[in-house]
């Protein structure tokens, strides 16, 4: 199958791409994490603070605070058991909760030698893959557009493609790019409460990159990188492009021969994820770009003006630990004009980050929010888009569409008709690729978590519940919104849940 095709079927023909009798082997699962044998490993402190409310940096942090820092960004925050099994959770959502994320870093502080870490989520500590000074490298690697000199660090998310690839098929390269861009958020999220300054970088030399975490592009690679520094972006972030090739920096790295434990016997090949890795791949600087694009604003009419709120402020920590995609335990309850604006205000203005495709702070977002919505106070049930810019809602179709969402969804896990609010993530329909290539795919799925991260905080903040979902009928979601030139991309239903019994423990001092 071509490239094209493939992800055409992602989204409007999944039974093309995933076998009909195709079964799930949970008796030879891989593991949530990634566990490397035979290298130095440096225990970070357990002792993490219980709250995040915000704070400013001093200065290069110590170990001790980027331990904190790594664990509220990708640790094991909880455990439970509902029965059905012990769960381990941690602060953001990941489809089916397969986390197929690993989190990487390049550290320069005091306390472990500089060089580039994996940080193990099963022990909470950092695994030394290589040591030494690579500012020049990784910067090349970049393109020469973040001066590593002014970072105290960078941060690396990569994909492993078999942790979800075991239970969902070809369909995991739909969710591994929605997973990568949920961590990125929660990412950017915590850097903001630490403090730091980050960059997210979206174009990369993938082979050097991979070749310098010594990850083989067969089973892992690298999604985005991430820059982090306490000076402001415009020291350091965007500077002017250099050209390097892939194969200039791969020279300078010695290779290294890592061994991991995944736990599986039995890994089946996957393909059409490794081609179109491939495909999504940079080998040369000089096809690095910056994004010239911009989703539409649509016409002028039908607009509803959401009340004026102020911007939600909360604990981080708190959210997170309070945070549930329970989508069968919906309760109907209604919601107020003034929850709807907080949400939507705060969900879209989180939304806004430093990238390299709009070098610097994004001004036009790639993707949008639109929404079914019922029982808002003062507002008729109907489908909608939010414009961010003007906080305004611009009606599309009237009526109470729940049954029409409950219909699309095929495991019927999710109360549909117990949800008060049904959002989806709209995006360009081409995915990105005429203007990114097949990178554009990957990174359109990382944006749309990245949105679906700031939905489900805002949510959680204000005493909901969302679930985010891959189970809709995404044709039929394209014609409720009449969406010509766009597509949705994922589904999260927000309301009111009841607390299901279950025993559960958080995971530190």
């Amino acid at each position: 199958m071509n490239p094209d095709a493939f992800l055409h079927a992602l989204h409007y023909d999944v039974d093309r791409i995933r076998p009909s009798d195709w079964q799930v082997d949970w008796d030879d699962s891989p593991l949530l994490y990634k566990l490397y044998r035979g290298l130095p490993q440096f225990p970070l402190s357990a002792e993490v603070p219980l709250t995040l409310p915000g704070k400013k940096a001093s200065g290069t942090p110590s170990l001790r605070e980027v331990g904190h820092f790594l664990w509220y960004v990708n640790g094991l925050m909880q455990a439970s058991d509902s029965g059905y099994g012990m769960k381990f959770r941690r602060f953001f959502p990941s489809g089916g909760g397969l986390y197929p994320s690993e989190l990487y870093v390049y550290l320069k502080t005091d306390g472990v030698p500089t060089g580039v870490y994996h940080y193990s989520a099963a022990h909470h500590r950092l695994v030394l893959l290589r040591e030494g000074k690579f500012d020049e490298v990784l910067g090349r690697a970049l393109g020469g557009r973040c001066d590593l000199d002014a970072c105290w660090g960078a941060v690396f998310v990569s994909t492993m493609f078999w942790k979800n690839f075991f239970k969902y098929n070809n369909f995991a390269y739909r969710l591994q790019g929605l997973d990568a861009g949920v961590l990125l958020g929660q990412l950017l999220e915590v850097s903001k409460r630490f403090g730091y300054t980050a960059g997210v970088c979206y174009q990369f030399l993938d082979r050097a990159v991979n070749s310098l975490l010594g990850i083989s592009e067969l089973e892992e690679s690298v999604y985005a990188v991430v820059p982090l520094s306490v000076k402001p972006t415009g020291e350091w972030f965007a500077k002017a492009q250099t050209n390097t090739s892939c194969k200039d920096l791969i020279r300078e790295l010695p290779d290294l021969h890592l061994k991991h434990y995944v736990r599986s016997k039995w890994i089946k090949p996957f393909p059409l994820l490794v081609r179109m890795n491939e495909e999504a791949m940079l080998d040369n600087t000089n096809a690095f770009t910056k994004w010239q694009g911009g989703t539409s604003t649509g016409d002028a009419s039908n607009l509803t003006a959401l009340p004026q709120v102020p911007r939600l402020s909360y604990d981080l920590a708190a959210v997170g630990r309070k945070r549930t995609s329970s989508g069968e335990d919906f309760v109907l309850h209604g919601v107020s004009q003034t929850q709807l604006a907080m949400l939507l205000q705060e969900a879209t203005n989180s939304f806004s980050y430093c990238n390299d495709l709009d070098g610097g702070e994004s001004t036009k977002p790639r993707v949008s929010l639109y929404g079914s919505l019922t029982g808002v106070e003062g507002l008729p049930d109907g489908a909608y888009s939010y414009d961010n810019s003007s906080h305004t809602l611009q009606s599309i179709r009237l009526g109470d569409h729940r049954y029409v969402f409950q219909q699309g969804v095929s495991m019927q896990n999710v109360n549909m008709t117990q949800a008060p609010l049904c959002f989806h993530v709209v995006g360009d329909r081409d995915h990105l690729t005429e203007s990114l290539g097949f990178r554009g795919y990957r990174i359109q799925q990382m944006e749309a978590g990245l949105l679906v991260h700031r939905l489900v905080l805002a949510a959680t903040a204000l005493e909901l519940s969302g679930h985010p979902l891959l189970d809709f009928d995404t044709a039929a979601c394209d014609e409720h919104y009449n969406l010509q030139t766009q597509a949705t991309l994922i589904q999260i239903p927000i309301g009111v849940t009841r607390v299901r019994p279950r025993f559960q423990g958080l995971l530190h001092r």
